[in-house]
């Protein structure tokens, strides 16, 4: 028997699935409401976020990373959201930041540290520098969740692979009452695009 949480996890699963309670989640992998989120990891938004959208299983597809950061305009992330779109059936994307996020201020130099003092070693460190690896272009956050949401926004929403009617939403969810706060809205910046186009 497996030892700790996952001894824990296992031991509920088998009963969970033993009583069928599975049963109240059955669902396709499509969205129901059309949706590919990408959102925080922070523990506090795990049933709050979806609760506070009224998003139940099979809703959405909800893309998690540390501080809802889109750096990479072909990196993992904006893979999923092009699979969710493309493949899935995803009509419009929502980037949702929140408040009081550790992403913000953090220190990369901090984080390599505490790699070090974790038993990584400085040669590993310097071995991925010198193979051209910006640690701490890498391990950056950001000082303002308002503008790190606008950004990864706009990298989404000028990808070049993106279809151009696809629109991209950014919100900040407060994390204690899962207050929404609409930053960008994809709707009328898809009016902008249309009316230049037509001029």
């Amino acid at each position: 028997m497996a030892e700790g949480n996952i001894g824990k996890i296992l031991e509920f699963n088998e009963r969970f699935v033993e009583n069928r309670e599975y049963e109240a989640y059955l669902t396709d992998r499509f969205p129901d409401k059309k949706m590919a989120i990408v959102t925080c990891m922070d523990t506090r938004l795990t049933e709050l976020l979806p609760k506070a959208m009224n998003l139940r299983n099979g809703d959405a597809k909800i893309i998690k990373n540390a501080g809802a950061i889109v750096t990479q305009p072909f990196g993992n992330i904006m893979r999923s959201i092009l699979v969710a779109v493309y493949e899935l059936g995803a009509k419009e994307v929502l980037i949702i930041g929140h408040y009081d996020c550790g992403m913000t201020g953090i220190d990369p130099g901090k984080v390599v540290t505490h790699m070090k003092e974790r038993g990584i070693s400085e040669e590993t460190i310097q071995t991925l520098r010198n193979s051209g690896i910006n640690l701490t272009r890498w391990l950056v956050g950001f000082d303002n969740v308002k503008e790190s949401v606008e950004n990864s926004v706009g990298i989404v929403r000028n990808h070049p692979l993106l279809p151009a009617e696809v629109p991209v939403h950014g919100l900040i969810v407060d994390p204690t009452t899962g207050k929404l706060d609409l930053v960008v809205d994809g709707y009328e910046e898809l009016r902008k695009r249309q009316g230049a186009s037509e001029r």
